[in-house]
């Protein structure tokens, strides 16, 4: 009994003086057991580097930034309209018949092409007036010639000889007025009555409200046709009254549309309305953009950034989650090279709800750290310990 309870005593003690060695290597060695689960995390100075595979990847998204104009604030909502100095809105200048379609919307057509035919009986009136009108003065003019030569051989009397001269003069203006008639609806002087619609400029068909058959009049509400031209467009923004004072007439605008994400349209301000809005207290601002590939379409909805000094500031706009704040500065991380990340101070120049610009501390092109930021300031901080 005594040898086994001095054999208890024995492995009891050695139990102990085993967990008090593990006890030192573990104050000793505080990271030890973790070694394996941040293996992949390599500290460096004012930045931290990942291998390929590393965990921490799959909660980081990096992209390149690129450098641009400054705006004077946050983007503001702006829709895309015709350019009116480019636009046609056609409608029939005489009642009739729509007796035949020459195009469809979307067709592209050029000055003076006919659009629609339109049996007209007022065009008929009108081009039997001109052929009457034409034909009376061909006969006044050779009445007034033989009244001038027997009034020259004193065989006419004055009085004779100045009605026949009235009568012509009558007689042309008449074929003035009938022909005028004819050129006001654009038409030929041809007797079929037929009368065709034209397009008075080149662009693109954008509306059709006629259809085969229908009975058209110059007093209808809306046009029959919308011809535009799309190369150029209008952008309308409502400014908000704190802005008003810096918009002015051909400043720089920067377009982004969410039909061309990553892409901007350059344009500039055309027209700065003289009144605000009652209710909103805006005031609307005209834009004219190039639209030469035809990306921009009508009524798309757009985000329009007026541009400081027309564009000579320059900035990289980064979102709001890329950014972190220490004490008083604001911070984000680059990627320098392939895992590694770089902590980097910058200098927000404009604050807006979703992005901001920073006109300090990045270069075009830097790939920015823009979700997962806040996971490597943490990593650094805890490398830093």
């Amino acid at each position: 009994m005594i040898v086994q309870i001095n054999l208890k005593k024995a492995a009891g003690a050695v139990a102990l003086l085993a967990a008090a060695v593990a006890g030192v290597v573990a104050m000793r060695h505080p990271h030890a057991a973790q070694a394996p689960a941040t293996a992949a995390a390599q500290p460096a100075r004012n930045g931290i580097s990942f291998a390929d595979g590393a965990p921490q990847w799959s909660s980081i998204k990096v992209e390149a930034l690129q450098a641009g104009a400054l705006p004077l604030a946050e983007p503001l909502n702006g829709r895309v309209v015709y350019d009116e100095d480019r636009t046609a809105r056609i409608s029939s200048p005489i009642a009739g018949r729509v007796t035949r379609l020459q195009v469809e919307p979307g067709d592209q057509v050029r000055a003076g092409a006919v659009l629609a035919t339109i049996d007209a009986p007022d065009l008929a009136t009108a081009q039997a007036d001109w052929h009457k009108a034409r034909a009376d003065e061909q006969r006044k003019q050779q009445a007034y010639a033989r009244a001038q030569t027997l009034y020259e051989g004193e065989v006419l009397a004055r009085k004779d000889y100045e009605s026949a001269q009235a009568d012509y003069q009558q007689a042309v203006a008449e074929t003035r007025r009938a022909a005028q008639r004819l050129k006001n609806l654009n038409a030929s002087a041809s007797a079929d009555g037929m009368f065709g619609l034209r397009a008075p400029l080149a662009g693109v068909v954008a509306e059709r409200r006629i259809n085969p058959g229908q009975e058209v009049r110059p007093d209808l509400p809306d046009p029959l046709f919308v011809v535009s031209d799309l190369h150029q467009l209008s952008v309308l923004v409502d400014v908000p009254e704190r802005s008003a004072g810096a918009v002015h007439a051909g400043q720089e605008v920067s377009l982004e549309s969410d039909a061309w994400p990553g892409e901007h349209f350059a344009g500039r301000v055309a027209h700065v309305g003289q009144t605000l809005d009652p209710v909103t207290h805006r005031v609307q601002v005209r834009c004219l953009v190039p639209n030469a590939d035809l990306k921009l379409k009508p009524e798309m909805f757009v985000r329009v950034a007026l541009l400081a000094n027309d564009g000579a500031r320059r900035a990289v706009q980064l979102p709001n989650g890329s950014l972190f704040v220490e004490g008083m500065y604001e911070f984000v991380f680059v990627e320098t090279r392939h895992g590694h990340f770089e902590k980097r101070r910058v200098h927000v120049a404009l604050r807006g709800h979703d992005s901001s610009y920073a006109d300090s501390g990045l270069n075009d092109g830097d790939r920015v750290v823009t979700e997962g930021a806040f996971l490597l300031n943490a990593e650094v901080a805890a490398h830093a310990e």
